[in-house]
Protein backbone atom coordinates (compact mmCIF):
# COMPACT_ATOMS: atom_id res chain seq x y z
CA UNK A 1 0.00 0.00 0.00
CA UNK A 2 1.22 3.12 -0.81
CA UNK A 3 -0.31 7.14 -0.83
CA UNK A 4 1.21 10.57 -2.52
CA UNK A 5 0.31 13.48 -0.69
CA UNK A 6 0.84 17.17 -2.43
CA UNK A 7 4.76 16.64 -1.21
CA UNK A 8 5.52 13.40 0.33
CA UNK A 9 4.96 9.77 -0.48
CA UNK A 10 5.10 6.91 1.57
CA UNK A 11 4.60 2.80 1.61
CA UNK A 12 4.21 0.47 4.57
CA UNK A 13 4.90 -3.15 4.56
CA UNK A 14 4.92 -5.79 7.37
CA UNK A 15 8.35 -7.04 7.69
CA UNK A 16 8.64 -10.52 9.57
CA UNK A 17 11.73 -9.67 11.99
CA UNK A 18 11.88 -7.66 15.08
CA UNK A 19 12.34 -3.58 14.83
CA UNK A 20 15.67 -3.94 16.72
CA UNK A 21 16.99 -6.47 13.55
CA UNK A 22 14.80 -4.20 10.56
CA UNK A 23 16.78 -1.19 12.51
CA UNK A 24 20.21 -2.84 12.94
CA UNK A 25 19.86 -3.45 8.64
CA UNK A 26 18.70 0.38 8.19
CA UNK A 27 21.55 1.86 10.41
CA UNK A 28 24.02 -0.11 8.45
CA UNK A 29 24.72 1.55 5.18
CA UNK A 30 26.83 -0.89 3.35
CA UNK A 31 22.79 -2.64 3.36
CA UNK A 32 21.70 0.09 1.36
CA UNK A 33 22.39 -0.70 -2.14
CA UNK A 34 20.56 -4.06 -1.34
CA UNK A 35 17.83 -2.07 -0.28
CA UNK A 36 17.33 0.49 -2.50
CA UNK A 37 13.78 0.18 -5.26
CA UNK A 38 15.67 2.40 -8.15
CA UNK A 39 18.46 0.35 -8.50
CA UNK A 40 20.42 3.96 -8.37
CA UNK A 41 22.29 3.48 -5.36
CA UNK A 42 25.51 1.67 -5.58
CA UNK A 43 27.86 1.19 -2.50
CA UNK A 44 28.41 2.67 0.55
CA UNK A 45 31.71 5.22 0.80
CA UNK A 46 31.45 5.56 4.54
CA UNK A 47 30.73 1.73 5.93
CA UNK A 48 30.34 2.91 9.75
CA UNK A 49 27.23 2.26 11.32
CA UNK A 50 24.83 5.04 11.44
CA UNK A 51 24.51 6.26 15.46
CA UNK A 52 23.51 9.94 15.64
CA UNK A 53 21.81 12.77 14.50
CA UNK A 54 24.06 14.62 12.27
CA UNK A 55 26.35 12.17 11.32
CA UNK A 56 27.05 12.27 7.41
CA UNK A 57 27.36 9.01 5.38
CA UNK A 58 28.24 9.07 1.28
CA UNK A 59 27.07 7.01 -0.98
CA UNK A 60 27.82 6.45 -4.77
CA UNK A 61 25.02 7.01 -6.80
CA UNK A 62 24.29 5.62 -10.53
CA UNK A 63 21.73 7.69 -12.65
CA UNK A 64 21.23 7.23 -16.88
CA UNK A 65 19.84 10.96 -16.31
CA UNK A 66 22.70 12.37 -14.55
CA UNK A 67 25.02 14.55 -15.71
CA UNK A 68 28.19 12.36 -14.44
CA UNK A 69 26.39 8.80 -15.06
CA UNK A 70 27.99 8.19 -12.05
CA UNK A 71 28.11 10.27 -8.82
CA UNK A 72 28.00 10.84 -5.11
CA UNK A 73 25.80 11.92 -2.55
CA UNK A 74 26.55 13.30 0.94
CA UNK A 75 23.35 12.26 3.62
CA UNK A 76 22.64 13.43 6.87
CA UNK A 77 20.78 11.93 9.64
CA UNK A 78 18.33 13.78 11.07
CA UNK A 79 16.10 11.51 12.82
CA UNK A 80 17.68 8.81 14.80
CA UNK A 81 15.64 6.67 17.62
CA UNK A 82 16.17 3.20 17.61
CA UNK A 83 14.41 1.05 16.84
CA UNK A 84 11.78 3.42 15.71
CA UNK A 85 13.00 5.91 13.11
CA UNK A 86 15.52 6.60 11.18
CA UNK A 87 15.79 9.08 8.25
CA UNK A 88 18.12 11.20 6.37
CA UNK A 89 18.53 14.46 4.11
CA UNK A 90 20.36 13.62 1.07
CA UNK A 91 22.92 16.64 -0.18
CA UNK A 92 25.92 16.94 -2.29
CA UNK A 93 29.75 17.97 -1.25
CA UNK A 94 30.64 21.29 -3.32
CA UNK A 95 34.24 21.65 -4.61
CA UNK A 96 35.45 23.22 -1.39
CA UNK A 97 33.86 20.65 1.35
CA UNK A 98 31.04 22.21 1.84
CA UNK A 99 27.82 20.45 2.00
CA UNK A 100 24.62 21.44 0.30
CA UNK A 101 21.30 19.26 0.27
CA UNK A 102 18.92 19.50 -1.90
CA UNK A 103 15.67 18.85 0.31
CA UNK A 104 14.56 16.14 -0.09
CA UNK A 105 14.63 13.40 2.79
CA UNK A 106 14.12 9.71 3.78
CA UNK A 107 12.60 8.00 6.64
CA UNK A 108 11.36 4.86 7.90
CA UNK A 109 9.50 4.85 10.67
CA UNK A 110 8.84 0.89 12.44
CA UNK A 111 6.25 -0.19 14.51
CA UNK A 112 6.34 -3.56 16.45
CA UNK A 113 3.58 -5.49 16.39
CA UNK A 114 4.76 -8.61 18.36
CA UNK A 115 8.03 -9.90 19.02
CA UNK A 116 9.24 -11.00 15.30
CA UNK A 117 6.88 -8.41 13.41
CA UNK A 118 7.47 -5.03 12.65
CA UNK A 119 5.05 -2.63 10.55
CA UNK A 120 8.00 -0.51 8.34
CA UNK A 121 6.75 2.78 6.57
CA UNK A 122 8.99 4.61 4.33
CA UNK A 123 8.59 8.01 3.17
CA UNK A 124 10.20 10.34 0.70
CA UNK A 125 9.51 13.98 1.74
CA UNK A 126 10.40 16.77 -1.15
CA UNK A 127 8.81 19.66 1.16
CA UNK A 128 11.52 21.33 1.39
CA UNK A 129 13.34 21.56 -2.11
CA UNK A 130 13.79 24.55 -3.33
CA UNK A 131 11.76 26.12 -6.67
CA UNK A 132 15.29 26.31 -8.44
CA UNK A 133 15.74 22.48 -8.13
CA UNK A 134 11.93 21.86 -9.35
CA UNK A 135 12.74 23.24 -12.82
CA UNK A 136 14.98 20.82 -13.69
CA UNK A 137 14.22 17.35 -11.32
CA UNK A 138 10.70 16.26 -11.76
CA UNK A 139 9.53 15.01 -7.58
CA UNK A 140 9.10 12.33 -6.74
CA UNK A 141 12.07 11.35 -9.68
CA UNK A 142 10.60 7.50 -9.23
CA UNK A 143 7.21 5.53 -9.16
CA UNK A 144 5.65 5.04 -5.62
CA UNK A 145 6.43 1.10 -6.89
CA UNK A 146 9.97 1.79 -5.76
CA UNK A 147 9.06 2.47 -2.26
CA UNK A 148 7.21 -0.85 -2.20
CA UNK A 149 10.28 -2.55 -4.24
CA UNK A 150 12.57 -1.11 -1.36
CA UNK A 151 10.37 -2.29 1.96
CA UNK A 152 10.52 -5.61 0.49
CA UNK A 153 13.94 -5.92 -0.01
CA UNK A 154 14.66 -4.63 3.52
CA UNK A 155 12.53 -7.23 4.70
CA UNK A 156 14.25 -10.10 2.86
CA UNK A 157 17.53 -8.46 4.31
CA UNK A 158 15.84 -8.51 7.73
CA UNK A 159 14.44 -12.13 7.28
CA UNK A 160 15.87 -14.52 10.25
CA UNK A 161 17.89 -16.84 8.19
CA UNK A 162 17.54 -20.56 9.66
Amino acid sequence: MHTVDQENVSATLTVAAPAARVFAVLADPTTHAAIDGTGWVQEAVDRAPLTEVGQIFRMHMYHPNHPDGDYQVANQIHALDPPRNIGWLTGQEKDDGHLEFGGWLWRYDLAPLGPSETEVTLTYDWSAVPQSIREYIQFPPFGPEHLTNSLHHLAELAAPTS
